[in-house]
């Protein structure tokens, strides 16, 4: 069996102690669904139930009982090696949460130069956000995509997420689109999460419904994108994230406009956090590179 994930362990933790999901949520800055669903993973891992679930109540089972002893006394004993380790090397650890996505696309290309001018910053990052409208409990900055209000986070925006039709240029010189009517013959490619946009892209241009040739849907953006590059259909992308593939010519615009999402992607922290002289440091950073970043 795998082990279990380190941010379900901690959730589990605080879980325990509160004996509230809501409680946790509120000390972990997360919605109670998400620490209800973190807890069911963890349960469904381990093949067996912590938590009793009641209308108003929660406690703990007998074996949830004795995981909290064993899972109490490595927390305490990881933050005491953790302090130990601060004190003993002086280094300031920043840990990012970042989608896959923008980290593929924007962060990873530009990092070199972060590391140039903050060598003395050590970074640990994760692109495994799920959601990724939340700050995640076990990062000091997490880049998000959403609109707000982050209750007691501080939040700063980086730049607004719009989407754009392309596809690969092959498709597109073999398709002759010449209207935003001629989709409904094309193959049309869609992101789980957000379903509405290629609804929202047909009301923008007066047609009251797309009927696709084929429409077929991934996940997560970076999937969209890759297969609209392989030839697969047409997508509506991210903008922003997608600014070197255009450029670079392995995706193409099918029409110049943009649809606005609505959202925006911030970096989120807690405000102990942001006080921080490496946490201040990479958001400086971020925003330098990437803030208002144009389409």
């Amino acid at each position: 069996m795998p082990m279990p994930s380190l941010r379900f362990l901690k959730t589990f933790h605080i879980a325990a102690r509160r004996g509230s999901f809501k409680a946790t949520a509120d000390e972990l800055c997360v919605t109670a669904s998400a620490v209800s669903h973190q807890i069911k993973v963890l349960e469904e891992q381990l093949g067996l139930a912590l938590f009793e679930r009641g209308p108003r109540s929660l406690t703990l089972t007998e074996a949830g009982t004795h995981y909290l002893e064993d899972i109490d006394a490595l927390f305490s004993r990881l933050e005491s090696v953790t302090e130990q380790l601060r004190v003993r090397f002086s280094r300031a650890v920043v840990r990012l949460q970042v989608p896959p996505f923008f980290a593929s696309e924007l962060l990873v290309p530009q990092l070199a130069r972060f590391s140039a001018q903050y060598g003395d910053v050590d970074l640990q990052i994760a692109t495994d956000i799920i959601p990724n409208d939340e700050h995640s409990s076990d990062a000091d900055v997490s880049v998000v995509v959403g609109t707000g209000p982050w209750q007691g986070l501080h939040a700063t925006r980086l730049f607004a997420q719009t989407y754009v039709v392309a596809c690969a240029p092959q498709l597109l010189q073999a398709a002759a689109i010449r209207t935003p009517a001629d989709l409904s013959a094309q193959p049309l490619i869609s992101l789980e999460q957000r379903p509405d946009l290629w609804d929202r892209w047909a009301m923008l241009h007066d047609i009251e419904s797309l009927r696709p040739k084929q429409l077929i849907r991934f996940d997560t953006m970076s999937a969209v994108v890759h297969a609209a590059e392989q030839g697969v259909g047409i997508a509506l992308v991210s903008a922003p994230l997608s600014v070197a593939r255009l450029e670079a010519g392995s995706l193409t615009r099918v029409f110049d406009d943009e649809l606005q999402g609505g959202e925006s992607y911030y970096l989120l922290t807690r405000p102990a956090d942001n006080e921080r002289t490496g946490v201040r440091a990479l958001i400086g950073w971020m925003l330098q590179q990437f803030g208002n970043k144009p389409t």
